[in-house]
């Protein structure tokens, strides 16, 4: 028999190949529809395919050798400050600084660092003291602001990193980088790595939520993208779902007119074989999840609207999360919400809160901020340990980078304002696992070096991740020849923050 020309052979190794692909796409689709759907037939597809497709995640998803170890939280809410909060007005006192007002910030300290485009003109730049009293609260004397009489009365709840450190000196970078690992878009966030390793405790539910609020500081602060809580290259099943803060949480959740719940159901099981039979034809793993967001839309529709009606919250408990709590989509309100949804089994929350980028005008404008957050942050904190909760619930609270010490702009008596600053800012933690009423790390007498225990945002995410039992350098996805993480190729747990 006469040999086959080239160029058929070529289209045959061409076919063979997208069929080998697609095949083994199809099995890791359909593993995954079955972990949402937990469905026999579903199931028996899934390790049809063989290979990896057949070591099925749990019925709520996630991945088989996972946890790692023993976890100490089961949760996370992650209050996410966005805009940068001023560090030495909030938690990192420094009294020195009073002596060293309108002072130009020495050579010796700022050691040719470089600066953004706003202030890089400025002639001088003159160290600003924050005008706030600061006091020390609990058994462990933490030092907080006064902008804080809410969070201070429970401090010993309270870990603070006073050494976060990070590599980008914008917003857009610097948030893409604590949610991604990564400055450059498209990588997928912190809760989708969860989601996708973890799974949902509650098949009803997302397992990851997002909430967002503007706060009071700067109404016109920086935008926040929806990339910031997508999967990235990871399964579509697992990127964030965002909670509108005003008619239906999710949108096209509520049925039209006309169309019942039955007719619903009609409505997507015949979808839902169509779309069957795109998949059976392409084996093309998103159709999957497709079905299986439909089926968890379905599900939405009875859990989500009992889920956001607060009416049968008591007194006692609206009281305490403060006078915006009635609001929907104000930060006290998804406080409240954040603590309904980890109730109900939702992985991991997380707030946005804008506001805090103040490069003038800010002992107005963080005054604003912290009244926005101070009362329901500590009213979450309560709120949960009352509930027996907080012993298994991560919270953080923080934002991308901090502020210089020098003014931005004209000092006054009164007013000053602060540029960007990635050189040092603080955070805190509180809840499971977490050590109450602690301090970690410090910065010179001027807030703008570490000085000791620096904490890179690699090594908090790799904390975040221990502390849901995950061992962050063995969580990866391999994409386009690499195995990424969350931590890309660095980070260490802090474990001296680590009840």
């Amino acid at each position: 028999m006469n040999a086959l020309p080239e160029e058929i052979l070529n289209r045959i190794n061409s076919v063979n190949r997208r069929t080998f692909l697609t095949r083994s796409a199809a099995g890791i689709g359909m593993a995954a529809l079955a972990s949402l759907l937990n469905e026999p037939v579903a199931r028996a597809a899934a390790v049809e395919g063989g290979g990896a497709a057949a070591s099925l995640p749990t019925v709520t998803g996630g991945l088989p050798d996972l946890p790692h170890f023993a976890p100490k939280a089961k949760r996370i809410i992650y209050l996410f400050q966005s805009g940068a909060p001023s560090q030495m007005d909030l938690f990192d006192y420094k009294p020195e600084l009073n002596e060293a007002r309108g002072k130009n910030l020495p050579d010796s300290i700022r050691q040719g660092q470089r600066l953004t485009t706003m202030t890089s003109g400025q002639k001088s730049f003159p160290v600003a003291p924050s005008i706030f009293k600061f006091k020390q609260y609990g058994k462990g004397g933490v030092w907080m602001s006064e902008l804080w009489p809410h969070l201070s009365q429970i401090a010993d709840e309270l870990c603070f990193i006073k050494s976060m450190h990070t590599e980008a000196i914008n917003h857009d970078p610097a948030i893409t980088f604590c949610q991604t690992g990564s400055q450059l878009a498209g990588r997928p966030s912190i809760g989708s790595w969860l989601s996708y390793g973890l799974g949902s405790e509650n098949r009803d539910l997302p397992s990851y939520v997002v909430l967002t609020s503007k706060g009071t500081g700067r109404p016109d602060d920086q935008p926040l993208y929806d990339r910031l809580w997508g999967s990235g290259f990871l399964p579509t099943q697992h990127q964030g779902v965002k909670f509108r803060n005003g008619g239906d949480p999710v949108l096209w959740l509520s049925n039209p007119p006309g169309v019942d719940r039955a007719t619903r159901r009609e409505t997507l099981d015949e979808l839902g074989a169509l779309n069957g039979r795109r998949h059976d034809a392409l084996g093309d793993p998103e159709i999957a999840t497709r079905i299986a967001q439909y089926e968890l839309a379905f599900r939405m529709q009875s859990s989500v609207p009992s889920l956001t009606d607060v009416s049968h919250e008591s007194q006692s408990i609206v009281d305490m999360y403060g006078p915006n709590v009635g609001k929907p989509g104000t930060y006290a309100a998804n406080c409240l919400l954040a603590r309904r949804l980890c109730e109900q089994g939702v992985r991991f929350v997380q707030l946005f809160h804008m506001g805090w980028d103040q490069h003038g005008n800010l002992p107005k404008a963080i005054h604003g901020q912290c009244s926005d957050t101070d009362q329901p942050t500590a009213a979450l904190i309560k709120d949960l340990k009352a509930r027996g909760l907080l012993d298994e619930t991560l919270i953080v609270w923080g934002g991308e980078f901090g502020r210089t010490v020098y003014s931005q702009g004209e000092l006054t008596a009164t007013n000053y304002g602060r540029d960007h600053h990635p050189r040092c800012f603080s955070i805190f933690m509180a809840g499971a696992g977490i050590k109450g009423g602690f301090t970690y790390g410090a910065t010179d007498d001027y807030c703008y070096n570490i000085t000791e225990n620096p904490v890179h945002v690699h090594d908090l995410n790799a904390t975040i991740l221990h502390l849901m039992g995950i061992e962050h350098t063995r969580l990866t996805y391999r994409f386009q020849g690499r195995d990424f993480r969350l931590t890309d190729v660095s980070g260490d747990v802090v474990k001296a923050v680590l009840a």
